[in-house]
């Protein structure tokens, strides 16, 4: 029986590589038994020295990338290179501002370092998911740790939630919108639709008044009943008054 952490042999379409069992074995819908990829047995201290060696290969595979793209000026840069475990594949992805026809670097690649060689162009969220990091609060980033796909995410989440419209203030290290805005964009919708607007006059157990502001966390609003008094009423215990 495979426990968590366990290193393991597993056959992928490009060949046997080297993975990490990362949950307990369970059961799954009979129709989704032909998606999966066998795992062929546990890997032995063997295996591990032979990736090890793969490793240290594809750092060299990266050096001749970068000296060969650099010698038919494409502007592509190596995020990272990974050999199958019997070595018969390269697989590195890259980063580029727009499309590259890289047909002949793959041509010269696949000829220097004898084997199969595929290139993958990824975008910022994914070179930041692969390299990991630390975000703006100081954990690591959500993309590296748990995050299996990339929602969408726009400006109008962070206005929602009141935070900075300053793009530097609520991008993340790969230079794109802050993930963590689409977690909780739905709540925060969810509670202004039904609160009071800045200014609209409503009547609370306390008397009339004129909201202030409101606290989306605390689902409260704050109401100036009179100059020398505001109040701070749950929303659904406010009145707006109508016209």
């Amino acid at each position: 029986m495979l426990a968590i952490g366990d290193r393991v042999i597993v056959e992928t379409k490009r060949g046997p590589e080297l993975a990490t069992v990362v949950t307990f074995p369970k059961q799954i819908p009979l129709e989704k038994v032909g998606e999966l990829k066998p795992v062929i047995r546990k890997a032995t201290p063997e295996d591990l020295e032979q990736a090890n060696e793969f490793r240290e290969k594809a750092v060299q595979a990266i050096d001749k990338f970068v000296e060969i793209a650099s010698e038919l000026n494409l502007p592509m840069k190596p995020v990272s290179a990974r050999y199958t475990l019997d070595g018969k594949y390269l697989f590195i992805l890259f980063t580029a501002d727009g499309r590259v026809d890289f047909r002949e670097l793959v041509h010269q690649l696949s000829s220097q370092l004898k084997t199969r060689v595929e290139l993958h162009q990824v975008g910022p969220r994914d070179e930041a998911k692969l390299l990991g990091g630390l975000g703006p609060c100081g954990r690591p980033l959500c993309c590296s740790i748990f995050l299996n796909e990339f929602s969408p995410v726009s400006i109008k989440m962070a206005k929602e939630q009141g935070l900075s419209l300053d793009p530097t203030k609520v991008s993340g290290v790969c230079g794109r919108l802050l993930c963590c805005l689409a977690y909780e964009a739905e709540y925060y919708r969810s509670v202004s639709e039904k609160a009071p607007h800045k200014g609209q006059n409503v009547k609370t157990s306390s008397g009339e008044g004129v909201v202030t502001g409101i606290n989306i966390l605390k689902e409260t609003a704050s109401v100036e009943i009179d100059k020398d008094t505001i109040i701070e009423v749950p929303l659904d215990e406010i009145i707006p008054e109508e016209g």
